[in-house]
C-alpha cells in the first residue's frame, strides 16, 4: 500500500506541524532565555506544585511523555537558572522533588502569553480549549496512553 506524496501521511504532516510549532515557540521564548522544552517542564512543575506538592522527575516524565534523561537535564538547566529548586524526597531518597521558585513563577508569567500567542497564530480557534483540533488531539492522545510498567 502506498500513500503517494508525503502530504498524504498523517505522521509526516504531524511531524512537520510539531516541528514548526516548536521552532516558533523557541523563537518567541528566546528573549526569555527559555526553550520550548524548558517552558513545558517549568509549566508542569508549577502545575503539579499548585497544591504545594513538589513533583519528581519520573512524574514529570510520565505526564509529558518526555524521556526521563531529557527531563533530568532540563531540570538541571532550570535549577542553574534559579527557576526551580530541587530537594531529596523524604519518602524516596533516590528521587528529587522539584518546586518552582519565585523567579520561575515570574519567568512563567512572562513566557505564557508568548506561547499562547504562537498557539493562536498557528492553530486559531480550533486549538483553543474546547476547539475541534484540541478535542481530536485529546481523543487520540487518550487512546495512545501506555500502561505503566
Amino acid at each position: 500500500m502506498s500513500l503517494g506524496a508525503p502530504e498524504n501521511a498523517v505522521g509526516f504532516v504531524m511531524w512537520r506541524v510539531v516541528a514548526r510549532y516548536q521552532r516558533e515557540v523557541d523563537r518567541a521564548l528566546a528573549v526569555s532565555d527559555l526553550t520550548h522544552l524548558q517552558f513545558i517542564t517549568l509549566a508542569l512543575v508549577a502545575w503539579f506544585g499548585r497544591k504545594h506538592e513538589p513533583v519528581t522527575q519520573i512524574e514529570l516524565s510520565r505526564s509529558a511523555g518526555i524521556h526521563p534523561m531529557q527531563v533530568s537535564q532540563t531540570l538541571k538547566v532550570l535549577e542553574r537558572k534559579k527557576l526551580i529548586s530541587r530537594r531529596r524526597s523524604k519518602s524516596d531518597t533516590r528521587a528529587k522533588r522539584a518546586e518552582v521558585t519565585g523567579t520561575g513563577l515570574k519567568a512563567l508569567r512572562e513566557a505564557l502569553p508568548k506561547v499562547v500567542e504562537v498557539q493562536g497564530r498557528l492553530f486559531g480557534e480550533t486549538g483553543r480549549p474546547g476547539g475541534s483540533l484540541l478535542k481530536e488531539l485529546l481523543r487520540i492522545d487518550s487512546s495512545l496512553i501506555e500502561p505503566e510498567a
